[in-house]
């Protein structure tokens, strides 16, 4: 695992000081070593900084050239199949010629020279982010991994174009002055994090998962293209309907697991794996432990706060398995002490609460291990989140109501204020079940009042991901691209709302919220952080299933409590779904009031000019106040808020 960074000028050969200190913002991703290269005479300089994970010696030092002398390759990520990609390329080059270590970095820039650039990639099983320039046709080609596990940058940077693993690489770069996009500033506050293409600042764009991009001179518009793409790869696989029984499904994904964690095992530093006690790290665990050799070394952080804490159910599961396990109960102070270094370590606003706790067990593991396996992904694949059972409840129960009938009963609901709805309700709360005793029943019509307003499921969706309305940034009109998804009218007619909303996560809230949460948090800490079940194959399986196999009947991921119940007894993971979260919303009412207080006072908002003032600090006042739980929405504003401090001294 590393970090790649690289310029190529218009004007003249970028400097070697230049090239090292964007390397060296991001040395927290490559602490064991640092190269930089020059092709003379071209404008184009590759720099990077290494985590050495697979061949510890020289010979994987980057940037890397091909024997030829053709091809440079700066490298970050994994390729889990390179010893198979490695034994075709000696036979089709003859096993005479020589290799210099036993890098998948070395073999990924002969498969380039070899078989091309999309052909390889399309060969490739990993996670990755690269930059390969052809010496010969002067031609620069950027590339990123189906699923997006690895971040990549680019842009219009230092007289020529720039890319990074981090945005704040480019600030090495003289003359950089970045401009704040105010329509990613608004995608930011109504998501929690500013997805793909778009990047906080004007001018430069992540590449989206599955992607490339090239130049083919310093000055040249990018060219865009696509080696794999999820809804291709999820009509291919839905044309191939997987005919079998539950128990045949979980057959076959056992063994595809078994193989994808095989690969990813392979490690010359120490490994081990997060283990929340839920489905899918106890999943992975089960299956790594199942392997055989040492214990798998396991990794839990607990919290005392009722409600956050499943440090218990990690422990049982351990303790079933015999993993070899390591848990560390974290303190509230100690959990708040982590909130000033989030702009660094995230480098754009983003707002994820489960931040925390990322980067906790992230550091409680780089002490044991350097590498370290996790679970994500079950959720987008095996349709584990809550919210798609709720949508296509509601939604069978909207919609067999007359539009205008709907919107009559949205705006009674909406003809008092929440709070005066809970103050007459109050008195009826004893009365109902102990689960519908809401602590402000008024806001939960309110909430009502907006879903019974909706025209189409896909605006459900959006009601149900989103903080804030569009209006929260003054002036700016929503981003085209936000509305026009072609997935949903896909599987609008194909397959049905749960299927759309696990179509709509994987593509944007996947890669944009929780694997840039866990890259960012575990690369803080140098830890290489590994996904089996974002093996894309695991993808293109899941969608051969039928829904019964997957996600229905309000049960979300039944192949994988399939094959999970071969290995850990129901008892310890059927459980309501817990989410790896903190309490927000009563440190804000409490040891944080101060630092949110200075953060959203008025004065600073209007003058910052980013934020609607007064809509914010309405949400402020009724939170504390208690009338509204607006926690993750204010969040959202106090994360931005302390970016901007962090980066732009405010403005």
């Amino acid at each position: 695992m590393c970090a790649i960074a690289g310029l190529w000028s218009r004007v003249a050969d970028p400097a070697e000081e230049v090239l090292r200190g964007m390397a060296m913002a991001m040395v927290h991703r490559g602490p064991d070593d640092g190269g930089h290269w020059v092709d003379a005479g071209t404008g184009l300089g590759l720099s990077h900084r290494r985590l050495a994970i697979v061949d510890l010696s020289p010979a994987g030092h980057q940037p890397m050239l091909s024997r030829s002398g053709r091809f440079a390759l700066a490298f970050n990520g994994e390729i889990y199949n390179h010893a198979a990609l490695r034994a075709e390329l000696d036979a089709q080059r003859g096993a005479a010629t020589p290799w210099r270590g036993h890098s998948d970095t070395e073999t990924l820039v002969e498969a380039f020279a070899q078989w091309g650039f999309d052909a390889t990639l399309r060969r490739c099983v990993g996670m990755f982010a690269l930059a390969l320039w052809d010496r010969e046709a002067r031609v620069l080609q950027l590339a990123r991994d189906r699923l997006g596990e690895k971040p990549l940058y680019y842009g219009a940077v230092g007289g020529g174009i720039g890319f990074a693993s981090e945005l704040k690489a480019f600030a090495a770069v003289p003359g950089w002055s970045p401009e704040i996009d105010r329509q990613a500033v608004s995608l930011f506050m109504r998501y929690a994090y500013v997805p793909a293409p778009w990047s906080i600042y004007r001018g430069i764009r992540k590449l989206e998962p599955g992607a490339t991009v090239r130049f083919d001179s310093a000055g040249a518009e990018p060219v865009h293209g696509r080696y794999w793409d999820a809804l291709s790869a999820i009509r291919s696989a839905r044309a191939q309907p997987f005919a079998g029984s539950l128990h045949a499904a979980a057959d076959a994904l056992e063994n595809l697991l078994d193989e994808t964690i095989r690969l990813q095992r392979v490690a010359d530093v120490p490994l081990g794996a997060f283990l929340s006690g839920g489905i899918d790290s106890s999943t992975v665990v089960a299956l790594m432990q199942k392997q055989g050799g040492a214990p798998v070394r396991t990794f839990s952080i607990g919290f005392n706060e009722e409600g956050y804490d499943e440090a218990q159910h990690a422990a049982a599961v351990a303790r079933h398995l015999g993993t070899q396990h390591t848990e560390l109960y974290v303190s509230a102070d100690e959990a708040r002490a982590v909130i000033p270094l989030l702009p660094r370590v995230y480098d754009e606003p983003f707002g994820d609460s489960s931040q925390i706790p990322t980067y906790l067990v992230s550091k409680l593991a780089r002490a044991h291990v350097t590498v370290s396996l996790s679970g994500d992904g079950g959720d987008e694949l095996f349709g584990g989140y809550n919210r798609y059972f709720i949508a296509q409840t509601l939604w069978r129960r909207l919609s067999g109501l007359p539009t205008p009938l709907r919107a009559r009963a949205a705006a009674m609901l909406r003809a008092l204020r929440p709070a005066t709805w809970s103050k007459l309700l109050k008195p009826l709360l004893p009365l109902l079940p102990v689960r519908h005793r809401y602590a402000n029943p008024g806001d939960k019509l309110h909430k009502l009042a907006e879903v019974l307003a909706l025209a189409e499921p896909r605006a459900l969706y959006d009601r149900l991901v989103r903080f804030w309305e569009w209006d929260i940034c003054p002036g700016v009109e929503p981003p085209a691209a936000m509305t026009a998804d072609p997935g949903w009218s896909y599987f609008g007619a194909a397959d049905g709302l749960v299927d759309a909303m696990m179509f709509a996560d994987t593509v944007s809230y996947l890669p944009d919220d929780i694997l840039v949460k866990v890259d960012r948090a575990s690369m803080a800490v140098s830890l290489e952080s590994r996904v089996p079940m974002l093996d894309h194959r695991v993808l293109e399986f899941a969608w051969r299933l039928p829904d019964s196999a997957r996600a229905s009947g309000g049960v979300g991921k039944r192949v994988l409590r399939e094959v999970l119940a071969r290995h850990v007894p129901t008892a310890l993971t059927d459980r309501p779904k817990m989410g790896f979260g903190i309490p927000v919303g009563d440190w804000l009412r409490g040891p944080l009031r101060g630092w949110a207080d200075a953060l959203l006072d008025p004065q600073r908002l209007r003058a910052d000019g980013y934020l609607a003032t007064d809509l914010v600090r309405t949400r402020w006042d009724e939170h504390l106040s208690g009338r509204r739980n607006w926690e993750y929405s204010i969040w959202n504003a106090l994360m931005f808020q302390s970016w901007l401090d962090e980066w732009h001294g405010g403005r």
